[in-house]
């Protein structure tokens, strides 16, 4: 609902750029936002104040003209209006349907950070995850071989781990999850150093290169990724994009060839959740695999896949999904509490 309230400028600029990563906006404009709202957390309230009183916030990094007309609205105690027209034009709710499932949804296993290819900082997915409602998130950045998506070798990780380690100590009543998203190469094997792999809670396997690979080869290296036993989820299984655009172009991707019920069976016989990808331009697996998958017993998790803070809401496309195809609630891992997740986690 639309609440003409007051707001203070960096929760104002925070709310923006949420909103626009929300409805899929340039990255370019969502960047102003959340490089203005540094900007202003960084600098003095009275210095703030003065900069506003004589009409010269500009001359603060990252501050042009939309972001300082927020600035000095939500200083003068307004609510700015860029805000208000973005509020009034954004649906309480992405998607109607899935909020039983969404309302269970504890947390999120499937997330990326400016660290590879995302587009915020670590504490600021962290926050809008806890606005959420979230117990818990995983932080799953891309492992080595995607350069694309600046994937992170074994010296980043490490770093990025005790970086995880520093900001629980400093969380109360949420969990920041060590994670990865790693790539399965050709012949099944998992892109990241083993004794790391060790280390993470949670292990996204996904798919992203020689995507159009023959359906028997490409079967054979998803079922030794999903056989390795540090997997614990399938990502996007098919890797098909249905509606997504990437430098400013347009893209479509067939999904791949592969023996579902192989791969189905696997993720039952060695406790693989298949993820339910809720990207609205992956809408990853499709229904009747869904439906495959659930009428061979496996697990699944509803992820967003975010690569900005506004997209962490993205999960409602795939709760919309569990909910209509009938998915069980039990079988969903990130409806479980957090002690029962790790618990499976932690199988190999």
């Amino acid at each position: 609902m639309t609440t003409h309230a007051s707001i203070e400028p960096v929760d104002a600029l925070r709310r923006i750029a949420f909103l626009l990563e929300r409805s899929r906006a340039g990255t370019y404009r969502v960047k102003a936002f959340r490089q203005a709202a540094d900007t202003v957390l960084r600098t003095p309230a009275d210095e703030l104040r003065r900069l506003a009183d004589t009409g010269t916030l500009d001359q603060l990094p990252g501050i042009g003209k939309s972001t300082e007309a927020v600035v000095a609205e939500a200083l003068a105690g307004k609510r700015p209006a860029y805000l208000v027209s973005l509020e009034d034009k954004s649906p309480e709710r992405l998607v109607e349907g899935g909020e039983k499932y969404r309302a269970a949804l504890k947390g999120d296993l499937h997330c990326h950070s400016d660290w590879s290819d995302g587009g915020s900082p670590i504490p600021e997915m962290v926050a809008t995850a806890m606005e959420l409602g979230h117990d818990y998130i995983a932080l799953t950045d891309h492992s080595p071989s995607l350069r694309v998506a600046n994937g992170l070798s074994a010296e980043r990780l490490g770093k990025q781990l005790r970086l995880i380690d520093k900001m629980n100590e400093q969380l109360t009543d949420f969990r920041l999850l060590k994670g990865i998203e790693v790539d399965i190469l050709d012949e099944g094997a998992l892109d990241q150093d083993p004794k790391l792999l060790d280390r993470l809670d949670i292990r996204v396997a996904s798919v992203h290169s020689k995507l159009k690979m023959p359906s028997a080869p490409m079967t054979r290296r998803m079922v030794a990724a999903i056989g390795d036993p540090r997997t614990n989820i399938l990502g996007h299984c098919t890797g098909r994009m249905i509606d997504g655009e990437r430098r400013g172009k347009k893209l479509r991707r067939e999904q791949s060839a592969f023996d579902a019920a192989a791969v189905f069976a696997a993720c039952v016989e060695h406790d693989v959740a298949v993820e339910i990808n809720s990207r609205p331009e992956r809408c990853d697996p499709p229904d009747e695999l869904i439906e495959q998958a659930m009428a061979a017993g496996c697990l699944f998790s509803i992820d967003s896949d975010a690569h900005a803070p506004g997209q962490l809401d993205f999960v409602e496309y795939g709760c919309e999904r569990a909910q209509r195809l009938g998915v069980p609630l039990e079988r969903i891992v990130d409806t479980w509490p957090l002690d029962r997740l790790l618990e499976w986690a932690k199988k190999g």
